[in-house]
This record gives C-alpha cells, structure tokens and sequence, in this order.
C-alpha cells in the first residue's frame, strides 16, 4: 500500500497567532479562556450554525461521498459526521496494529529517560499523563502522534481487543495542534486531554490519550470502562483540530517501515481509520 506524505501548510490566521508578539497576545486569553470555547460550542450546536456548513466543505475540498446522506442540524452535527459502510474498512488480522483514526501519523521512539521529542519540543511520558505509575510501562517504547485536521473524520476506534483499567481527564488549554505550534508551546502536555490504559490481546499495555484543540475540540469517549474490540468506535471530537496518541510498550510492535521512514525524515503521513500501521512483534 502506497501512503502518501502530508504536511499542512498553517493558514494565515495561525501564522500572526503563533509567529507575531501582536498575535500571542490575543492567543494567551483564547487558550486560556473556558468561556471563549464555551461560546464558540454553544453557537456552533445552533441551527443558524448550518450556513458554516457549505463554505467548510468548499474550503477543505472535503469528499462528501464518504459520509452518511442527512441533514445536518448544525455545524457540529456536521463535524462529527459518520462515514458511510464501507468507507473505512478495518483491518481484522489480529497481529496487524491498526490507525484509530484518519489523521497525519508521526512516531517517535520513547527514551529509557521516558522523553519523546516532536519537533523541537521534547515531552516526558510523566508530564503528559500526570501518572508515574503507568509513564514507567511505556520505556524504549513508542509514541504514535496522530493529528487530525479540521477537515478530518473526527470519530476514533479501539486498535485491538482489550479490557480499559483506568480512564481520566486532564485539563488544560486549547492550543492548535498544527505543528506551528509546536516550536513555541508544549502542547502536548498543556492542552486538555484524556487518557485511558488499556490492557490490549495483541499489544499489551496501551495508553490512549485524546487531546483537544483551538477553541473547542470537545473530547467525547462513549466506552471508559469494560471490555472493548477491535474497530469499536471509542469515541469523537467536537469542532477543533485534535490529536491521538498512542503509546505502546517496547518489543510489543513493528511499525511499517514507510511511516518509520517519513517520521526520521520529519514528515508526517496520511493514515485512514482502521488501516494497518504496523505488526505483532514476533
């Protein structure tokens, strides 16, 4: 399967948020602010809402094809659309590590001192899931960053068989998780997010971590607790870029070489939900 290379180039907006003093002065209060996100939801669960609708598709040349024929009763009933069957078909071999998402997927190999960098920016396992217990699983292992785009399919599935042991939230802020964010803000570690431990058939132990986004990227998990199956949808994100990470344990995985390859190179690539990314390490 022949995967292509992605990288978005930020839009004008992000650009004099993240790059200009004048700009990080109107982003501190956006980030920071619950009520700004809170407005910005509320107007979006509207009906007026549903004249963003059309523009949103246009812009983003999004492939209507793919998802279910209804009519949308706002802009965030738009958002976390679902995909018609057959659309995204999920890889059932039990040894294949599965995408939980369509996104951009990086990985990165977690240090014995439990650091990851992305880009420019380094992250202990600690700091991201506020957990020592559960940081120590995941050494020499591996960290997989999925970012998902506005434009994106915004609903997530479960990557093996497996029973959920711990489930809980972090809050934080809501910066954007386009990488021109990156170089100046932890965002990772700064963003609200949710973080469940699974104990996986195939992989082992599994830390998934869902992190919200400018201004809104709502975390919504419909299972956090109980046994789980491969392909069942875990859960979405509301408007907002988003991101997944996934942290497996060393020597549990393979990682197809094509993704090791663009992730050293720096690039991202483009994965669709349920596709395999990986193998069982024998």
């Amino acid at each position: 399967m022949k995967r292509k290379v992605c990288n978005d180039n930020p839009n004008a907006g992000l650009s004099f948020l993240y790059n200009t003093k004048a700009g990080r002065i109107i982003l501190k209060p956006i980030v920071k602010s619950n009520m700004i996100s809170s407005l910005t939801g509320r107007f979006l669960d509207l009906k007026i809402s549903k004249i963003l609708i059309k523009p949103f598709i246009k812009k983003h040349n999004i492939n209507m094809d793919d998802y279910e024929n209804k009519n949308y009763e706002s802009f965030n009933d738009f958002f976390i659309r679902k995909v018609k069957k057959g659309k995204r078909i999920v890889d059932k071999k039990m040894d294949h590590l599965i995408s939980p998402c369509d996104g951009k997927l990086t990985v990165h190999k977690i240090s014995k001192d439990l650091v990851f960098k992305v880009k420019n920016s380094f992250y202990s396992i600690n700091s991201v899931l506020k957990n020592k217990r559960l940081s120590s699983l995941f050494t020499n292992g591996y960290a997989l960053v999925f970012r998902l785009s506005p434009e994106d399919f915004h609903r997530y599935v479960f990557i093996d068989d497996g029973k959920i042991m711990d489930n809980y939230k972090i809050d934080g802020l809501f910066h954007s998780v386009n990488p021109i964010s990156y170089d100046n803000f932890k965002v990772f570690k700064e963003n609200q997010r949710e973080c469940t431990y699974i104990k996986t058939k195939n992989f082992s132990d599994v830390m998934y971590i869902e992190v919200g986004a400018l201004l809104v990227g709502k975390i919504k998990n419909n299972i956090k607790k109980g046994y789980v199956k491969k392909g069942m949808e875990k859960g979405y994100f509301m408007y907002g870029g988003s991101t997944i990470i996934i942290l497996l344990k060393d020597k549990t995985v393979k990682i197809d070489n094509d993704i090791l390859k663009n992730s050293k190179n720096g690039f991202e690539t483009c994965v669709k939900c349920g596709e395999k990314i990986g193998k069982k390490s024998n």
